[in-house]
């Protein structure tokens, strides 16, 4: 493993201790706002994708941290070591759907579409996280889908990191009418929430979404 590979790996098993730690202290610190360290640790996972892309991370390393991650959380549901991540107070998967994605994504396309596994865990992750604590703490219109209550403004959290996520990325890429229908396509999947089955569809829609317009 090259220098670089190392010090990636090294920060990115840092930044995910630190990470249950923060989210473990707050869940204790607002036990009556349980969401919250449950979104932290949504948002903050996502961000390892950008750091294995920026250290040029090898597929097997990213796939073994992945499947690992994945078992972890599968044995935390069961052993609530950390309850924070399973404060969902609803019958939901969505925890466990949320690194299965991630797997899903890297062994289809890293590191070749590394770009778009990043947009599309960065849509999943801030896009349903911000729409998550946005739209449960603020009032704006709602409506009910499947039995899930959603918001105008959790919504319209998830079209804006798509919107703005694709921008970053294949600004340069994508037409504007392409940007707006990412940005539509990934707010209708995040509609789609039974048993926390989003986290599955929104990244998984959004790249194959980006995989049909984009070639590398």
């Amino acid at each position: 493993m090259e220098p670089g590979q190392i010090f990636g790996a090294i920060v990115i098993a840092a930044w995910l201790t630190l990470l249950a730690a923060a989210a473990l202290l707050l869940y204790r610190w607002r036990p009556d706002q349980p969401e919250w360290s449950r979104k932290l640790m949504h948002m903050g996972a996502g961000l390892t994708l950008p750091m294995a892309w920026a250290t040029d991370l090898d597929r097997p390393i990213v796939l073994a941290t992945a499947v690992l991650a994945t078992i972890l959380i599968a044995v935390n549901q069961g052993t609530q070591l950390l309850p924070g991540l399973e404060s969902v107070d609803r019958p939901s998967y969505g925890t466990l759907a949320y690194p299965l994605a991630i797997l899903l994504l890297l062994w289809w396309g890293w590191p070749q579409e590394a770009a778009i596994v990043v947009a599309a865990v960065l849509i999943m992750a801030f896009g349903d996280g911000l729409a998550g604590l946005l739209g449960s703490a603020f009032a704006s219109p709602h409506w009910w889908v499947f039995g899930q209550r959603k918001s105008l403004l959790g919504t319209t959290c998830v079209a804006l990191v798509a919107l703005v996520v694709g921008l970053m990325l294949f600004g340069h890429q994508l037409s504007q009418g392409q940007l707006l229908l990412l940005a539509l396509v990934a707010s209708g999947l995040e509609q789609i929430s039974v048993l926390g089955v989003d986290n599955l569809l929104l990244p998984l829609g959004t790249a194959a979404l980006l995989s049909r317009w984009i070639s590398t």
